[in-house]
């Protein structure tokens, strides 16, 4: 018997109204910003404060993944059902899913199995309208900024061989990565430009690290741009941008409520990369969550040596954020994988390669607890997991005080996630949880970047190159040196090879050069070759999808 798609149980659901899930967190309905039956935004005024205080933050994230991920927002979803179903009031708070891989190579990204977020066909794809907002608000800089190479009268003097903005559109397009504007007569300086993804847009990550209105305005407009003839810096304020592009973002600010399959309320925010950007929602919508229920499960993108290490060193420095638990998903598959496992092996009982591929896990482990967090690793199981590879990984957790639990959100949803549930309680209430950042702000940009490739990736030192030593220079003339670090890297491996897969050692991180983010506030270190707009795979999620005549969808799971 073959298990149901994603799209089928999603469409078996029996999906409430969305004034119903409000009501569950004391949102009235009069409050509500309708789209539609089944979607809202919540408005700004249900932040509180001091219920912020007494709430507990649930931090999700991973060993480095295969191709195919682990499982974390199932994880996630489960975890905030299984919450529910010991009687604990919870609300799962994850990013938007991007157009890009959901016609690339993963599918749609909502979740699985019975795990999921509804009205799944929806979230998948324009949702809200939020990506939309982003990039017109991106892309509306972009026309001011060529806009004034043009202009006789308010010309700021930009010399456009130093423009640093680019354009973004939320899909894998590589022929759209370097391209000429303003070729044809009258049609604008010509000039090389290009395209970013929208989740790796600046203005996702300021959406994502802003607090209200202000705090948005304050960031769009210490966007940097480039520099004049006479090498003045110019800023998107400069271009008296960030008003307008505020108000293209009005909505967008605001969270959307969702629901679980099991009717629990899921907020969705935001939606920036782990492996170019911070990887985690909104901090609006993380203090939405808490201020509406006891227990906020979140997720931090990619392998903890990304999404977490960004969700703790920038998101949560910004936010006052402190995890309560800190849940490593991991899965047998995966390590397979991290022994040396071949991709048709990935499925294969072996425990050789599991008691290899270990290692990348207690790497795992071992740097959350120089952020003073106790992790829970929580098993995603699957069908081919054999019981002494299971056996194997709790007792090898056991032996350093971890706990390693079965996940079985896919097929069994809340109820397979209560043991989880519950251990992920008496650890938040244990207090055992003390977090603290892994470097000081005062930090130079160098000593940051070395102490995550020692401390996290496992590094014996950091190379830099000619090109990354004078970008340098730049930061520290426009004096961002005091910003926290966005590593951009491969989410395959804990190092910047993503052939070295476990636990390597003995190896040294290349910074080939620095991009930063002055309005979002971070500094970007570019390790490997790291592209902000993806491709599509020689065979793309999209060459699967259809709709019929009477508007049924397949292939979008």
């Amino acid at each position: 018997m073959s298990f149901p798609t994603d799209l089928e149980i999603a469409q078996q659901a029996n999906i409430q109204p969305i004034k119903n899930i409000a009501e569950k967190i004391n949102i009235k309905e009069d409050d509500l910003e309708c789209y539609g039956r089944y979607k809202a935004k919540i408005p700004l005024a249900y932040i509180q404060p001091e219920k912020i205080k007494k709430s507990k933050l649930v931090l999700v994230s991973a060993i480095n993944p295969t191709p195919a991920g682990e499982g974390k927002t199932t994880v996630s979803i489960g975890l905030s059902d299984g919450l529910n179903k010991i009687g604990e009031k919870s609300v799962v708070v994850l990013r938007e899913p991007s157009l890009g891989p959901i016609f690339g190579i993963k599918g749609g990204a909502a979740g699985g199995g019975y795990a999921q977020v509804i009205p799944m066909v929806d979230i998948n794809l324009h949702f809200t309208g939020d990506f939309a907002a982003i990039e017109k608000a991106n892309n509306l800089l972009s026309a001011l900024i060529d806009n004034n190479l043009q202009n006789p009268k308010n010309n700021l003097g930009i010399d456009p061989s130093t423009i640093v903005w680019k354009r973004v559109m939320d899909m894998n397009d590589r022929s759209l990565r370097q391209i000429v504007v303003g070729l044809g007569n009258g049609n604008g300086i010509v000039r090389e430009e290009g395209f970013n993804i929208t989740p790796a847009s600046e203005v996702m990550a300021i959406l994502c690290l802003s607090k209200d209105f202000e705090d948005l305005k304050q960031r769009l407009g210490n966007i940097f741009i480039g520099y004049t003839f006479d090498k003045k810096p110019i800023f998107a304020r400069d271009l008296k941008a960030e008003g307008a592009m505020a108000i293209l973002l009005k909505d967008a600010i605001k969270p959307n409520l969702v629901q679980t399959l099991e009717g629990n309320p899921a907020i969705l925010h935001g939606g920036p990369f782990a492996n170019i950007a911070q990887g985690t929602n909104s901090i609006i919508a993380t203090q939405m969550g808490l201020s509406l229920s006891d227990y906020v499960v979140t997720e931090a993108g990619f392998g903890a040596d990304l999404g977490a290490e960004k969700f703790l060193n920038i998101k949560s420095r910004y936010a006052g954020l402190n995890p309560d638990a800190y849940v490593i998903v991991a899965t047998i598959r995966a390590l397979r994988y991290h022994g040396g496992a071949k991709k048709l092996e990935y499925a294969s009982p072996n425990i050789e390669l599991v008691k290899k591929g270990i290692e990348n896990l207690k790497k795992h482990i071992e740097n959350a607890f120089k952020f003073g967090l106790k992790p829970i690793v929580a098993l995603n199981h699957f069908a081919t997991d054999a019981p002494e590879e299971i056996d194997f990984v709790q007792k090898e957790c056991e032996k350093i005080g971890v706990k390693a639990i079965l996940a079985n959100e896919f097929t069994q949803g809340g109820e397979g996630m209560k043991d989880l549930a519950k251990a992920v309680v008496e650890i938040a209430k244990s207090g055992d949880c003390q977090f603290k950042p892994l470097y000081a702000a005062e930090d130079s940009v160098e000593q940051k970047i070395e102490t995550i490739a020692k401390e996290i990736y496992g590094a014996e030192g950091v190379v830099y190159t000619a090109k990354a030593k004078k970008d340098l220079k730049i930061i520290d003339e426009l004096g961002l040196n005091n910003l926290p670090v966005c590593m951009a890297k491969t989410q395959k491996s804990l190092s910047d090879d993503e052939k070295k897969i476990g636990r390597p050692t003995g190896f040294k991180v290349i910074v080939r050069e620095f991009e930063f983010a002055s309005g979002a506030g971070f500094i970007i270190p570019i390790l490997g070759n790291i592209m902000r707009m993806p491709g599509l795979p020689s065979a793309p999620a999209a060459e699967g999808m259809d709709i019929d005549k009477y508007g049924n969808i397949t292939g979008l799971s």
